[in-house]
């Protein structure tokens, strides 16, 4: 039987072209061509023998042998980066103080910090979790070398937009489309306290379609935040980052709530161009933000 060996260059293209849902975006994040791109896709069919994608409408969709591709594909690429990150721990020391927003601290924070931990064990970590005004603050004065945060006013000279992501309507998992669809009494809120620019959408969005509303329960912490969701005190808005077990997104389409804006994501850096170490964390940030 012929042993293949698969190009981990054209599996980087590939997976990060189904992770962006484009192949010029990735073309864009890879630093390569269009053109480029589609031979090594067209690379990893042959290597492949099959056909793995296929044209849908104006994109392109998976075919069965790519979803299993793509899966293989993002586990080599997991190992691949893991051993040259090993490969090169002994030479990466200094130090990394790195700051999140609440909605990436209980599992994005501890999934990357374990991650580069295990790889650069020379390396000090510092982390913080806080709101997106003290975070950017934090950048700005010096206190942190790299912070993810939500955009929304918050800018600083160094800032990396990531992305835009839906905000959206959450509220426990037996939460009554019927009683939300009444409305016959205030539309009860669990909200973070003033200013937060999720509360603020939330209001903005109620107000403009005409639906009364109230404060059921306000706090300076998420994790209060989504248990007093769960215990059914009231409907929320944040994204799906995060989200927890026992909570529940209420599409727009199904309530009769507002629909409700994109947010957009940044990372801010202290320093145009940081140390290996601050470096390296970044890109892990984003791919881990990409996935």
């Amino acid at each position: 039987m012929r042993r293949v060996n698969f190009d981990l260059d054209a599996l980087r293209s590939f997976a990060v072209g189904m992770e962006l849902g484009s192949f010029a975006r990735a073309a864009d994040r890879l630093g390569r061509s269009t053109s480029a791109v589609s031979a090594q896709l067209k690379k990893l069919e042959d290597q492949a023998g099959v056909a793995l994608l296929r044209k849908s409408g104006r994109g392109m969709a998976l075919t069965d042998a790519g979803e299993i591709m793509l899966g293989y594909a993002r586990r080599l690429l997991d190992l691949n980066d893991d051993a040259a990150r090993a490969v090169g721990a002994h030479r990466l020391d200094g130090r990394v103080r790195l700051g999140m927003q609440e909605d990436f601290g209980e599992h994005l924070l501890p999934q990357v910090l374990g991650r580069f931990a295990r790889s650069h064990p020379g390396v000090s970590m510092e982390a913080k979790v806080a709101r997106n005004a003290e975070l950017v603050a934090d950048v700005i004065g010096g206190r942190l070398d790299l912070a993810l945060a939500w955009q929304g006013g918050f800018e600083s000279p160094r800032m990396e937009a990531l992305g835009e992501y839906q905000l959206e309507w959450i509220g426990a998992a037996g939460t009554s489309l019927e009683a939300l669809r009444e409305r016959a009494a205030p539309l009860p809120l669990v909200a973070f306290d003033a200013p937060c620019i999720m509360r603020s959408a939330a209001v903005e969005a109620l107000d403009r379609a005409g639906i009364r509303w109230r404060l059921a329960c306000t706090s300076h912490s998420l994790g209060t935040v989504w248990a007093a969701v769960a215990a059914g005190l009231g409907v929320t808005v944040r994204t799906r980052f995060g989200l927890r077990e026992g909570l529940r997104t209420l599409p727009p389409a199904e309530t009769g709530l507002p629909a409700l804006p994109k947010l957009g994501l940044a990372l801010h850096r202290l320093e145009a161009q940081g140390g290996a170490a601050c470096e390296l964390l970044a890109a892990d940030l984003r791919e881990s933000v990409a996935a």
